[in-house]
């Protein structure tokens, strides 16, 4: 298995978490490259589900290590409280998870910001997670950010912490008209919670290169998907980092001649949590899609919007992120709907558009056009070889692959690891 980035190809929830537990199998190492607890990633393994928030998608394989980058934003509390959950069930964290000295730590006051920027955008709300990601974000650009570094630095926190909250007090009293923080509350909490995290706390770039140098194999971990990207995302509904394959390079301190291969993974229907355009949402029978699909956020429970296949921005996708494979997921939640409709291309003004126009405004007049496809009645998810799909099960699969200009190596049609059909040209896994 080549070192390999995996990027999700839409607006988040592809099933990425799945399709990165299944190919850890074959990598000696898991890094995660952006995004922070605002991001869920779902593993199924013998009928048990876990929800990984910030620890890597390769944890629940002993002996793979496990490491979050400088991209990532890291709410320590979150990420505590994911590793004594993971523990309890019996997974082995502390033997093999590090965690970037460079990477930012979201505080108290970046979850209240959210949540406080977002009740004064009124109607024109993003539909954050209210998690603290973008403030997270805007202050590491800003340079006022504190990092996982910092919270071994009792005395430069504590520093940092005055600068800081000098003007986000001001904030909170005069523009928001809430109380202030106290900066020994948080002082004594971030420091007692960078002790309880010292053991974790690595230079993960020097890790990941002397991995590389090895000849080991790794996985690059992104988080929500391409149309979420802060430049190339249906901006400004779009979260607060580099989601494309890019930003495993940025996010990890690999260089980019590093990253042999890029994995799109592609969800047989569209779905996106939150405002903003998603051009093939369902009109009528959403609820039915929702159910049948479980499209719930797995981070907050929130109902997902739903669409059929959107050929159009997964091209626009593959242009972006260089994939020269896809992984199809949850293509078993389709059995039994009698037509499938796929996007295949967009008219604004009579006009053929090849993306999503970058003026929001003009998403209002996307004009969908759709190619029907027959459905198929049969249940596929206990089938295991491409060749005992359905006949209009493959028609739909050979399809997207026209339509999108990539092959097909992965399908998924199911939750467990086992559900998964590996097409014969699939080269991604290998033992390790």
């Amino acid at each position: 298995m080549p070192n390999l980035v995996v990027v999700g190809a839409q607006w988040g929830d592809e099933g990425k978490g799945k399709i990165i537990d299944l190919l850890a199998g074959g990598a000696d190492a898991v890094i995660r490259y952006q995004g922070g607890n605002n991001a869920g990633h779902t593993v199924v393994i013998d009928d048990k589900k876990h929800i990984l928030h910030l620890v890597p998608s390769g944890i629940l394989h002993p002996g793979v290590t496990c490491l979050i980058g400088n991209g990532v934003v890291i709410d320590p509390v979150s990420l505590l409280s994911e590793i004594e959950v993971l523990e309890a069930s019996g997974v082995q964290v502390r033997e093999n998870l590090k965690i970037s000295e460079l990477a930012h730590v979201t505080l108290p006051y970046h979850c209240a910001l959210d949540q406080a920027y977002e009740a004064k955008r009124g109607k024109v709300k993003i539909e954050t997670t209210h998690r603290g990601i973008g403030p997270t974000y805007k202050d590491k650009f800003g340079r006022t950010g504190i990092r996982m570094a910092d919270l071994m630095d009792p005395d430069g926190l504590e520093s940092r912490l005055e600068q800081n909250l000098e003007e986000i007090n001001f904030m909170f009293k005069n523009y928001f008209a809430l109380p202030p923080f106290q900066i020994r509350e948080i002082l004594v909490q971030y420091t007692n919670l960078g002790q309880r995290l010292s053991g974790y706390i690595a230079d993960t770039t020097e890790i990941v290169n002397s991995m590389l140098d090895a000849g080991n194999m790794v996985l690059f971990e992104g988080a929500q998907g391409t149309f979420l990207d802060i430049d190339f995302g249906t901006y400004p509904f779009v979260t607060a980092s580099h989601t494309i394959a890019g930003g495993a390079s940025t996010g990890t301190g690999v260089g980019p001649t590093r990253l042999e291969k890029v994995l799109g993974i592609v969800k047989a229907y569209t779905t996106r949590v939150g405002a903003g355009p998603l051009p093939t949402e369902l009109k009528d029978n959403e609820e039915d899609l929702r159910k049948r699909g479980k499209e719930y956020g797995a981070t907050t429970g929130r109902p997902r919007r739903c669409g059929w296949f959107d050929a159009v921005i997964v091209r626009r996708a593959k242009l972006i992120n260089g994939f020269e494979s896809m992984a199809l997921t949850k293509l078993d939640v389709l059995s039994g709907i009698e037509k499938l409709p796929i996007c295949t291309a967009y008219k604004i003004n009579h006009e053929i558009v090849k993306t999503i126009p970058a003026a929001l405004r003009k998403t209002d007049k996307i004009e969908t056009i759709y190619e029907i496809l027959p459905g198929w009645k049969e249940d596929i998810s206990g089938i295991s070889k491409y060749k005992d799909l359905p006949d209009n099960t493959k028609k739909y699969v050979k399809r997207i692959e026209e339509l999108v200009g990539v092959k097909i190596s992965l399908i998924s049609v199911g939750e467990e690891r086992k559900q998964t059909i590996h097409m014969d040209d699939c080269n991604l896994i290998a033992s390790r």
